[in-house]
């Protein structure tokens, strides 16, 4: 185990379920790092599965809002200034006017799943559905870890 690896879990022992709550917070977010990883740690150490997997969907779920909320701040047209072509634009528009809120069902995915909620959000999608969809989707990540790790 390296420095930061001791590191790392010397501070999620220490911030108990507030460190899996901000965690999986921030990996929805800014950081780019593996909220199922750091689910797996509390489930190792004999933490309340059902609380485990409560507060890393709602951490991760708020942090999902967070960019959803932020892309609705946003104008899709804004996009061609930093170089997005016009016909990307329109295709992802496209997207949301054809499957709508569903597509927050994927937000769980790697490297794509917060793009796509700043898109929903950009492009207005029904907030009610789209939460709805964001959270199932996450939640139901976390269920087949937990089903994995305990099952498998």
């Amino acid at each position: 185990m390296t420095i930061f690896e001791k590191n790392v879990k010397m501070a999620l022992e220490s911030l108990g379920l507030l460190g899996l709550f901000l965690t999986t917070f921030l990996s929805a977010t800014i950081l780019p790092f593996s909220s199922e990883a750091i689910l797996l740690f509390f489930l190792s150490k004999d933490v309340n599965p059902i609380v485990c997997l409560t507060i890393a969907t709602l951490g991760n779920s708020i942090g999902g809002l967070t960019n959803y909320f932020l892309g609705r701040l946003g104008n899709p047209l804004w996009l061609k200034y930093i170089g997005v072509k016009q016909e990307k634009i329109l295709k992802r528009e496209k997207w949301v006017v054809q499957y709508g809120s569903f597509l927050a069902f994927f937000s769980w995915l790697p490297f794509v799943g917060d793009p796509l909620l700043v898109v929903l959000g950009s492009f207005r999608s029904k907030p009610i559905p789209t939460i709805i969809w964001m959270v199932f989707g996450k939640s139901l990540r976390y269920f087949v870890l937990f089903l994995v790790y305990y099952f498998w």
